[in-house]
């Protein structure tokens, strides 16, 4: 995640240095030595947290987002800001004083005065008030801040418009399944409702304001009303949406980009094969139409930019590539590499990844993304592995090495590595993800995730004998049901922060998310126990392995130690049928690269044992290990 400073001076990374990684900050005038400022692993001068971003806010001041898992009495991933004061090389919190639950939400920067408002929320006004955010006005030089918007109890998020004057506010009710839009026009207005519905379908079927447009009373917006997310103009004194004047077939547009003032749509990012961004700005799409045409299309991404958009930062790479960034002056055409993503691979093709569209067994089409070993090119009928995305609603695997190349590491060891969009996964429509909620869960899904292996075995790529699933979240109860309810299909499971008994986790949910947002397991699905692997231990089931974090406030640990006293009561040997492994220190997003690390070692040590890449009737044999240095 490099970030150019706002006159292009200096570039804030993140960056592996002797063996230990660091947020650094690197001159680009070349006048200085790299400033190594921040652990990214284990930093614990302000507690023990996981670095989550990082954004400038003037040329002389970065601003780090931290998460915790505990702060004082709230748990749960609480975020905090710190500044970095580059010139006096001083780390501090920023805008802690009264500071309850998250408060790192920042709603707007102004460069020129290094200042920004922050959403948060305050201890100031009483426990009633917690989760109803004020908004503040911070200096990051000094950490003075003062007060810009007290709190309304209607109202959980703010957004501000280039300006910096808070313009809208949006709250969700959590027992009704209502989203409220309060808006006003201008600074002086009272906020009034715009907007108040529900969406029992959880399907997306809102409309939020993202941009405010220089056009008084205007702004952007998605709405998949017509199937698909789609850009829309709308007004706001009606709600009233115009014509689409963007949209992708067949996906959903994603993250929306404004210009500088913040008062222009500027791009569209949308996940197609992989992430790709639509340029609204003639200028940047020139930008990045010059590099597509001399690294193919697709291969590059600009990712960071100066304030004038003359200077920028652009990643180039393969689907198979962790890729290269450089850096490229507008005004005169000069190109430079600035560095690869990872020192380790440099240019490196690894294994080739291509998006297959398969059958499934009720006739629909799914999207799925499959890696070849490279070591085993023309090979057939060789062992497969799936890897299942969490979620399971929203989100969806991509091409690409992306955060979490699992489905890489997976491929070196020799095997086909499958990741099915099955159906509910995000970024292919309305329908697509009503059609995951209805007899989804444990279903319809999993019979999807089976789908898949038998597409791939008619075409003679993999050997159904030979499959395992493992995977996170979503994907970690999904490779439980398979091991449960398709035994003679999956030779072992690798289960991480999974939910392994949904009635115990929609109790969970009802007071984490509220009683409409807890009935998002159950649509469909009158029993739960009948879906709940932990309910249902008995009987035979593939080999799991259960991993957990200690620290996980999403999933808690209890799901984990449930299936574990669960398949014990059923008469399995730990270390013969299943084994688990709890991490001290992950939470539900791996804070530290060593848990992960942890976890794939586990998971190779699994795979060899129940279902070996390399066995003596394949056509080739395991290259040889290169160790780490």
């Amino acid at each position: 995640m490099p970030r150019l400073s706002p006159d292009a001076s200096k570039m804030a990374a993140k960056v592996s240095y002797k063996g230990v990684e660091y947020l650094a900050i690197f001159d680009l005038t070349g006048k200085a030595q790299p400033d190594y400022f921040l652990k990214t692993e284990a930093y614990k001068e302000f507690g023990d947290r996981r670095i989550i971003s990082w954004r400038w806010v003037g040329n002389r001041t970065l601003v780090v987002t931290a998460a915790s898992g505990e702060i004082g009495l709230f748990e749960g991933e609480m975020g905090r800001l710190f500044s970095y004061d580059v010139e006096g090389k001083k780390l501090a919190p920023l805008a802690w004083k009264d500071a309850a639950g998250s408060a790192s939400d920042i709603i707007h920067v102004d460069h020129k005065n290094e200042r920004l408002l922050l959403s948060r929320t305050s201890l100031t006004y009483g426990y009633e008030y917690l989760g109803r955010p004020e908004v503040i006005d911070v200096d990051v030089r000094t950490g003075r801040f003062k007060l810009v918007q007290k709190p309304n109890i209607l109202v959980g998020g703010w957004a501000a418009d280039g300006k910096g004057v808070v313009r809208m506010g949006v709250g969700y009710d959590r027992d009704s399944g209502k989203t409220r839009v309060l808006y006003r026009a201008t600074p002086d207005e009272n906020l009034k409702t715009i907007y108040d519905k529900a969406d029992p379908t959880f399907s997306g079927d809102l409309l939020v304001p993202e941009i405010f447009l220089a056009e008084e009373g205007k702004a952007i917006v998605t709405s998949n009303k017509d199937g698909f997310d789609k850009v829309y103009k709308i007004d706001l004194a009606t709600m009233e949406l115009g014509e689409p004047i963007f949209a992708v077939e067949g996906y959903d547009v994603g993250e929306l980009g404004c210009n500088e003032s913040c008062n222009q749509l500027q791009s569209v990012s949308v996940v197609e094969n992989r992430s790709k961004i639509y340029w609204m700005d003639e200028r940047l799409k020139a930008v990045q139409d010059m590099f597509e045409q001399q690294f193919g299309a697709g291969n590059a991404r600009i990712v960071s930019s100066d304030l004038g958009d003359k200077n920028m930062l652009v990643w180039v790479g393969k689907t198979n590539q962790t890729g290269i960034y450089y850096s490229f002056n507008t005004d005169t055409g000069k190109v430079a590499r600035i560095g690869y993503s990872n020192e380790y691979f440099g240019e490196a093709e690894m294994n080739p990844t291509k998006t297959i569209i398969y059958p499934a067994s009720d006739g629909e089409k799914i999207h799925a993304v499959v890696t070849m070993p490279r070591h085993r090119e023309g090979q057939r009928n060789l062992p497969v592995v799936m890897i299942t995305h969490g979620g399971p609603f929203g989100p969806r695997d991509e091409e690409g090495f992306g955060p979490f190349a699992w489905h890489q590491a997976i491929a070196e060891l020799g095997y086909v590595v499958v990741q099915p969009n099955y159906r509910g996964s995000g970024g292919y429509g309305r329908d697509w993800i009503k059609k995951g909620r209805d007899d989804g869960f444990g279903l319809r899904m999993q019979d999807d995730l089976n789908d898949a292996i038998d597409y791939l075995a008619a075409q003679g790529t993999v050997d159904p004998k030979r499959a395992c699933m493992m995977g996170w979240s979503y994907g970690g109860y999904a490779s439980a049901r398979a091991a449960q309810r398709d035994p003679a299909r999956w030779r072992c499971t690798i289960a991480g922060a999974g939910v392994y008994d949904l009635g115990e986790m929609r109790k969970y949910d009802r007071n984490y998310l509220g009683r409409f947002g807890s009935n998002y397991l159950s649509k469909g699905t009158a029993d739960l126990d009948t879906v709940s692997p932990t309910q249902n231990a008995e009987g035979k089931w593939s080999p799991i392995l259960i991993v957990h974090g200690v620290k996980d406030d999403r999933v808690p640990l209890a799901q984990a130690k449930g299936l574990v006293s669960a398949l014990e009561r059923s008469g399995k040997v730990r270390g013969q049928d299943f084994d688990y492994l709890y991490q001290p220190d992950n939470t539900h997003n791996f804070p530290a690269p060593s848990d992960e690390a942890e976890f794939l070692e586990a998971t190779r040590k699994w795979l060899e044992r129940f279902n070996p890449a390399y066995i003596a009737s394949d056509a080739g044999k395991a290259p040889p290990v290169i160790a780490a240095k």
